[in-house]
């Protein structure tokens, strides 16, 4: 671990310290991924709740149309740049990140420190049979991590408090959700106060790539920046949303010298 990541450590764990570009407002981390898990292992000890979003730029545009879930966003305590359009952005603007921070990626990071400390995971959301499936898949990859609770994400607002109450009666020390893009982080974001984990993740559709549904993009389309493309590919429904993309482009490259403004 580098000395950058010792000293973000050591400080109290405070979404304050944390180094940052903001993208149209939204309040983007430059840590790295050692740095970033670094930081939430401090969370975890300290028993700080932390919602953790992992951006894109499908994500920051809706936060534009959005008042709401901009302010849900800004709210955050930890926001990665998961989307390589969102590095390119800080980049181009002259405030880039260490490097990107692929939420599938930091969840194994994750798990490989909560080993060591026999950390407690809950997992929330994607179908009965996936979600299981990616349970058993952390099982067999991380066999000391206690996972202390396992739903799918197909319930109704009226059973909000019943599954708030299962996880506070859990206890963990990470809480990974994975629902729609348009109720993840929300969801987390309207009842984090009262679920109280200390690391509370939306994680998209990583559920679908642990338990096997969906296949990880091959490294040279990681290199590429191509994940979006591969991921499309496999789930071609998704074209409506990845049409954001280039219009985020487009939209960064007009705006380059307001992109970071208040």
């Amino acid at each position: 671990m580098s000395s950058t990541s010792t000293t973000i450590q050591s400080k109290v764990a405070s979404a304050n310290a944390i180094p940052k570009v903001r993208i149209y407002g939204v309040p983007i981390s430059k840590m790295s991924m050692d740095q970033t898990v670094a930081y939430l292992t401090n969370v975890i000890e300290q028993r700080q709740p932390h919602q953790v979003i992992t951006a894109n730029p499908i994500m920051v545009m809706a936060a534009q149309d959005d008042p709401a879930y901009l302010s849900m966003m800004q709210r955050a305590e930890l926001i990665v740049p998961d989307g390589t359009g969102v590095v390119w952005a800080a980049k181009y603007v002259g405030e880039p990140v260490v490097e990107r921070v692929p939420g599938y990626d930091l969840i194994h990071e994750l798990m490989k420190v909560g080993e060591s400390k026999s950390w407690k995971v809950y997992l929330l959301g994607a179908s009965n049979e996936v979600i299981h499936a990616a349970a058993e898949k952390l099982r067999t990859a991380y066999p000391s991590i206690k996972l202390v609770g396992v739903r799918d994400g197909y319930f109704k607002d009226e059973q909000d408090a019943e599954v708030i109450q299962d996880i506070v009666d859990a206890a963990p020390d990470i809480l990974l959700v994975g629902r729609s893009a348009a109720n993840q982080e929300p969801w987390i974001g309207k009842y984090k106060q009262q679920i109280g984990v200390p690391v509370m993740m939306g994680v998209g559709g990583s559920f679908d790539v642990l338990s096997g549904k969906l296949k990880r993009a091959p490294v040279l389309f990681q290199k590429l920046r191509l994940e979006w493309f591969y991921r499309l590919m496999q789930e071609p429904w998704r074209y409506k949303r990845m049409l954001l993309l280039p219009k985020f482009a487009l939209k960064v490259m007009r705006d380059k010298e307001k992109v970071t403004k208040p």
